[in-house]
């Protein structure tokens, strides 16, 4: 064995032993319980806390969710440091280590490639320049507040005292906390921003398609949206008008070039390398593609029982353990403005202030907006200098070293051109020249080859810090613009609702306008004319105030409709599938005077509808299928009322045929690059055990499948898909339902072969998941959710991963529902994103707003608020969410008094 993979396995297996004796489940007596507990957070009596102008007083409820009331905002974010640590600082420390790329130091060698490729980029040397450079005096102060109220209870403890997970690694090197900076804090915006940054995969995508694909064909599987069947989020014309240029009925919008482009070999080499070097790089927060996204909406008191809007918000996100958000309550025990927070909402560990919430006036919900924020750019290089308008120009470069627990420190030359940094240099792969370029237009000579680099407008120092601040004490629509001003990345839509009855919209950010080009493909880096010219002013970006119909719906669908709107926003928006099943249902709620209450709010979060279902079904019923055995599965869609129950076996039995009809449809006719591996196409039951085969029945052994996950364009179900299928089912002879025969199945020729193939394959698959008797089939005992812990309880040995890990639970919705429990039809049944969280918030009285975490408070894994909300979570069911000061006492289980 190599010795690399020698110390990983001694570290892990010392790892594991150490957890089992501290959580006293491996027979040891050297530890007990009570060493699992002195990492638990004091949720009671009073603790002394340096810094303090005066006492703050932590109230918990039963769920441990904190609310904090102090005199001063300085107290006020001490006291939230101070708690948040108490309940996630493992969690808080990872992540910025793996924002700062400093995992190494943590895990070891293993980590060494993602800290490398984050260091390129950058992320926390741009956060440094943000709080020196860019954020308001007082932001910065809120956040050192914060930072000393961490640094304040790592004072106190050590060790396990912190975590448990530090003992165990305190075993395998000598690893210890530093002090937390601000700066920490702002490196989260980075990841946000990462995870949410747009269409960077669909470019590379689609550069590696035009190896194999025609340029029509691409266009087959990037349809454009659907305008006049899925609304957008705003009408056309909706920008501020003190901008006085945008004439909605002028010059349309530059279109963007739905043409696809050669890409050579040797270009396909590093676009490849650099697609497996993203599916290797964390989703700190979510897997991002093709409809994935989030779901708000909020409803005018016109048709609202209350008489006052209602607003609601669920960000689908990646399932983690612990949760992703933090909810928190964060109260001046007088609104003054010296001390001007009310606030109570979801937060990021390791974050002051409240992300998404209310405050005693005004509440706000995100969804991602989905602009094209990425681009790659081919590099014309020739010895230690790139190619720019004509003339050969020096990199700029810096020395990066990454240390490395129980190894040997590696360093690095990040290497930068005016469009962004080399992200080629961080793969051996990458580091091979291409032939010719994957651009339009004529390339110079060829020299020693290509490089490519990234622009990214998170690259660029912002004050989005200041932009949280903002929105936490904002008051009325005006100062909730204001604040979105300052959101320059990630690009959100953003949603209002205030106490006085308005209902709003905004879209922020830092949106390029590129001078050629449009985004879609990479483009030549040696030619100036097609960089970024500027940014979309705040006054030219869509908005809304009290529109006529009444509501607004954001879940990712097109902002507006980029046919006459001037601005270039992206081509890639998600088509629409969950947005316009939401309009529906509050149309179909309002109609005749109909009014709309926090129950059908919360329901309608809980629509599980399937949306492409309603579309593919009549066609599956319509197919004479003669085989008995398949016959009886294809009955279960027989009045089948599309809804994606978890005891549901027609939706068990609909997902199933649809992701076999997208693998016979796509899965062999991509490049060979976007494949998983190549090679074959993973088909697992739903605890991932029992073989490996391909979907038409070929046995594969694993080395021949690869470990690769189930990324990128391949054919993973979301609504995308959805759009290219729809297109398809109009052309019955499209070369798409051709498929190829093997020893159990005659080749299709067209549409209603191909699907009876489907559904005889999905009849095999499910026999083989779920037994002979359909009538015990059922959608949850195949999509299930396990919770992972985001760092041992995702790599760790076994044992670790059974100790720290939750689940699994059985779960109904789907990728295309308003409930979104997705999964990735080229992987498997599994549950990869969901909604995170679940809000409503009544504006009528606050008191009345309903809201639930994924998991719990906590990131202990032994406490219980652990994953104390997720049964709850997965029935639908929504928490109290108190807010007053009388509300919250009455909830009150603990509290604790911080005193100077």
């Amino acid at each position: 064995m190599p010795a690399k993979k020698r110390s990983r396995r001694a570290r892990l297996i010392v790892i594991t032993v150490v957890l089992l004796l501290v959580a006293g489940v491996g027979g040891g007596t050297l530890w007990t319980i009570s060493t699992v507990r002195e990492s638990f957070p004091q949720t009671t009596g009073s603790v002394k806390l340096k810094g303090l102008s005066g006492t703050v007083n932590v109230k918990r409820d039963g769920n441990g969710v904190p609310q904090i009331y102090a005199s001063s905002a300085e107290d006020l974010f001490m006291a939230q440091g101070y708690v948040q640590a108490q309940d996630r600082f493992w969690e808080m420390d990872v992540r910025r280590h793996t924002t700062a790329g400093r995992l190494s130091e943590m895990f070891g060698e293993d980590q060494v490639e993602t800290d490398a490729f984050l260091r390129t980029l950058g992320w926390r040397d741009v956060a440094q320049q943000e709080y020196d450079t860019k954020l308001s005096k007082q932001t910065k102060e809120h956040l050192r507040s914060y930072s000393a109220g961490v640094n304040a209870y790592l004072k106190e403890r050590g060790g396990s005292g912190i975590s448990l997970e530090y003992a165990a690694l305190g075993f395998v090197n000598d690893y210890k906390p530093q002090p937390w900076t601000p700066v920490d804090s702002l490196s989260w915006l980075k990841a946000m921003a990462w995870d949410l940054r747009g269409n960077l995969r669909d470019e590379v995508d689609r550069a590696l398609m035009s190896s194999r694909l025609t340029d029509d064909q691409i266009e087959e599987l990037y349809p454009g949206y659907p305008y006049e069947r899925n609304t957008p989020v705003v009408d056309r014309g909706a920008v501020d008008p003190a901008a006085g240029a945008f004439d909605p009925d002028g010059t349309p919008a530059r279109q963007a070039s739905r043409a696809g482009q050669q890409t050579p070999e040797g270009a396909r080499t590093q676009l490849s390398a650099l697609s497996r070097t993203l599916d290797k790089i964390p989703a700190l927060l979510g897997r991002n593609g093709s409809g994935i996204g989030s779901n708000s909406w909020v409803i005018s008191g016109e048709h609202t029982t209350s008489g006052k809007p209602m607003l609601a918000n669920d960000p689908h996100l990646a399932p983690r353990l612990p949760s992703v958000w933090y909810q928190t309550g964060l109260h001046c025990t007088q609104v003054t403005k010296a001390c001007p927070f009310d606030v109570s909402g979801f937060t990021f560990a390791g974050m002051p202030g409240v992300i998404i919430g209310h405050n005693q006036d005004i509440s706000w919900g995100m969804t991602n907006l989905g602009a094209d924020v990425t681009d790659l750019y081919l590099e014309k290089i020739k010895d230690e200098e790139y190619l720019y308008d004509g003339e050969y120009r020096p990199y700029e470069t810096r020395k990066e070293t990454i240390k490395v627990a129980g190894g040997t420190d590696r360093k690095i030359t990040v290497r930068s051109t005016k469009n962004g940094p080399i992200v080629s240099d961080r793969h051996i792969e990458l580091g091979k020249v291409g032939d010719s370029a994957p651009v339009q237009g004529v390339a110079p000579d060829r020299g020693k080859g290509y490089a490519v680099s990234l622009r990214w407008t998170a690259l660029d120092p912002s004050t989005t810090m200041d932009a949280v601040f903002k929105l936490n004490r904002a008051k009325d629509f005006k100062e909730f613009q204001a604040a979105a001003r300052d959101f320059a990345v990630p690009s959100q839509n953003l949603i209002y609702a205030d106490t006085k009855g308005n209902i709003g919209y905004q879209a922020p950010g830092q949106i390029p306008i590129r001078g050629k080009g449009d985004g879609r493909y990479p483009a030549p880096g040696w030619d100036s004319k097609y960089g970024w010219a500027r940014y979309v002013p705040q006054s030219e970006l869509p908005y809304e105030l009290n529109p006529e119909r009444g509501y607004i719906v954001t879940a990712n669908q097109a902002v507006i409709d980029q046919r006459t709107y001037p601005h270039l926003l992206t081509e890639d928006w998600s088509y629409g599938a969950r947005s316009q099943r939401i309009n529906d249902l509050i149309q179909s709620k309002i109609k005749d005077g109909g009014k709309i209450s926090m129950d059908d709010m919360q329901s309608m979060q809980m629509d599980n509808s399937s949306e492409i279902a309603k579309l593919l079904v009549p066609y599956l019923l319509k197919i004479d299928i003669k085989d008995e055995y398949v016959r009886e599965a294809q009955q279960l869609l027989e009045g089948w009322d599309y809804s994606q129950d978890a005891d549901s076996a027609a939706a068990a039995y609909f997902n199933g045929v649809w992701r076999n009809t997208l693998m016979l449809a796509f899965g062999n006719k991509l490049p060979k690059e976007l494949r998983l591996n190549g090679k074959c196409l993973r088909v697992r039951p739903a605890d991932d055990s029992g073989p490996l085969e391909d979907i038409d029945g070929t046995a594969r052994t694993v080395r021949e499948c690869g470990e690769r996950s189930p990324e990128s364009a391949q054919p993973d179900g979301g609504d995308r898909w959805f759009e290219v299928v729809r297109g398809l089912l109009k052309d019955p002879d499209s070369t798409w339902w051709q498929a190829r025969g093997n020893l159990h199945n005659p080749k299709a020729e067209n549409r209603d072969e191909l699907l009876a193939r489907a559904m005889k394959g999905a009849r095999e698959e499910l026999t083989t998941k779920l037994g002979k008797n359909i009538d015990t089939w059922s959608w949850g005992r195949m999509h299930r959710l396990m919770l992972r812990n985001s760092t041992l309880g995702t790599n760790g040995p076994s044992l670790v991963q059974r100790m720290l890990n939750r689940g699994p639970w059985e779960l109904g919705g789907g990728k295309d529902a308003v409930d979104a429990s997705g999964w990735n039809a080229a992987g498997g049944y599994a549950v990869t994103w969901v909604p995170s969280m679940r809000m409503v918030v009544n504006l009528d009285d606050l008191d009345k707003s309903r809201w639930i975490n994924l998991t719990g408070a906590s990131g202990h894994a032994y406490h219980e608020n652990y994953t104390d909300q997720t049964d709850q979570w997965s029935k639908g069911e929504l928490l109290p969410w108190a807010y007053s000061r009388d509300a919250v006492d009455k909830s009150t289980n603990d509290t604790m008094a911080l005193t100077p």
